[in-house]
Formats: C-alpha cells, sequence, structure tokens
C-alpha cells in the first residue's frame, strides 16, 4: 500500500518551485529517466509548459539551433 502513496499525483496550488526541485527535475528529463508528461504527473506540476521553459534556462538543448549544446557539431553536413 505504500509504494500507492508514492506514486499519487499531488496537484500543487501556483507558487515558487525550489531551484533544486527544478535542477533535478531538468537532469533526469535530459537523462532520460523521465519525459515531461511523466515529470509533471510524477512531481505535481500543474502545466507542461513550466517544465519547457526549465528546460530552456537551466537545461543543455540549444533551443535556438535544435541540437545538444554538449555535442560537437558534424563538419559533413549536407
Amino acid at each position: 500500500m505504500e509504494t500507492l502513496q508514492e506514486n499519487r499525483y499531488v496537484k500543487r496550488t501556483q507558487k515558487d518551485y525550489p531551484m533544486s526541485l527544478k535542477l533535478q527535475i531538468v537532469h533526469e528529463i535530459e537523462t532520460g529517466k523521465l519525459s515531461i508528461s511523466v515529470a509533471t504527473k510524477k512531481y505535481g506540476i500543474q502545466c507542461r509548459k513550466t517544465v519547457v521553459e526549465w528546460l530552456k534556462k537551466f537545461g543543455n538543448f540549444d533551443w535556438e539551433n535544435q541540437i545538444p549544446s554538449n555535442m560537437p557539431k558534424s563538419q559533413n553536413k549536407k
């Protein structure tokens, strides 16, 4: 029964989220442990857009060029 309590969706009210939580969620998404949708449900975040904004601010993905910033660019691009 305890596992049901841990995985239960908890709807949060509109408030500021701690920076540590934001960074943890961004890290889990970037490492492939969670998708954006699963992260919103797991952590009780009301809107998917909130997580996307955190990814833009704190993540490693280059949103302007649509390539991960930590990956080298290919020399032989056609």
